[in-house]
């Protein structure tokens, strides 16, 4: 039987239990912690399954939702996962849900057509092969832009810290992002010190030679096998010098020859696409769910209020 628990009634010593086993770096009880206070979940079988459920509430209307930094939540299970327990799940999340707007894990397969599903790309490298023959994969423009990196003398950086992440993007790309703030940034910054404190994650950079300037900086999540590429900043000079696509190199070098995969943690965006496909990765598939149970005058409410975020 699938159980709805409160927050109060998870054992996470359970819940991380299994999360270790057949999870990912998002779904750790500390990381949903601090990126949604209170969640709550879905639990089956003295937690041989799981399900995180994210929840806010608006104008009285209760509803499901996706976190800032988390890119795949959904069905967590020690046992193979069918399409059938999937959609268990999903028709387990309580009544009092009115909307939801989630995704779900590339682990999470359901029988077609299932309404309200929809799928996401996300790019992947596998880092068990030795780096020349990674590298012997990367596209030609990567390979070009890594020899002008290379080219300016850029050298890694391990003595940065997430707000130096923070900082890089805020500036910069950041800068045209209204609807981010300081609870955005600060859950960030959060997330980094939390992750390196408990050796799930690391902060690099990266400069040039005899320059004190970051020209770039990352914080990568490394868990269950896996090194996510969370977030990063980079400004003007370093989007000159190729500064990112050396401080990626660097990080597969490092790993290469583990039994690791490198994931980049998208993108639904082209350009991005395209940036990530260059150092070889391959692309997946992972799926968002949604469904919408609100009156009538509950949609209108809830479309004025999402042209005010």
């Amino acid at each position: 039987m699938i159980q709805y628990l409160t927050h109060n009634q998870i054992n996470l010593n359970k819940w991380d239990s299994t999360i270790a086993e057949c999870g990912n770096i998002y779904a750790y009880s500390w990381y949903l912690d601090i990126v949604h206070p209170g969640w709550e979940a879905l639990v089956e079988d003295d937690y041989q399954s799981v399900m995180p459920l994210t929840g806010g509430k608006k104008f009285g209307v209760n509803y499901l939702y996706q976190p800032y930094f988390v890119q795949q939540l959904g069905v967590f299970s020690r046992q193979p996962l069918s399409p059938e327990k999937t959609e268990a799940f999903l028709k387990a999340i309580p009544s009092k849900y009115r909307f939801a707007e989630i995704r779900l894990n590339e682990n999470n397969t359901l029988n077609n057509p299932f309404e309200g599903i929809e799928y996401h790309r996300n790019i992947i490298l596998d880092l068990n092969q030795d780096y020349g023959s990674i590298r012997e994969n990367y596209h030609t423009n990567t390979k070009r832009n890594l020899a002008k990196a290379e080219n300016h003398n850029l050298q890694l950086l391990y003595n940065v810290i997430p707000y130096h992440v923070v900082a890089l993007f805020r500036d910069n790309r950041g800068a045209d992002l209204e609807k981010w703030g300081d609870t955005e940034y600060g859950t960030l910054i959060s997330l980094g010190k939390s992750a390196q404190i408990r050796n799930s994650g690391f902060v690099l950079g990266v400069n040039e030679m005899g320059d004190g300037e970051i020209l770039c900086a990352a914080l990568f999540m490394k868990a269950n096998g896996r090194i996510t590429f969370l977030f990063s900043g980079l400004n003007e000079k370093g989007r000159e010098r190729q500064a990112m696509t050396y401080l990626l190199d660097q990080v597969i070098q490092k790993y290469a020859g583990h039994s690791l995969t490198f994931d980049f943690e998208g993108s639904d965006d082209d350009n991005l696409a395209r940036f990530y496909l260059g150092f070889g990765g391959v692309e997946t598939k992972y799926p968002s769910y949604s469904f919408n149970r609100l009156s009538g005058f509950e949609n209108k409410v809830l479309n004025l209020w999402k042209k005010r975020k």
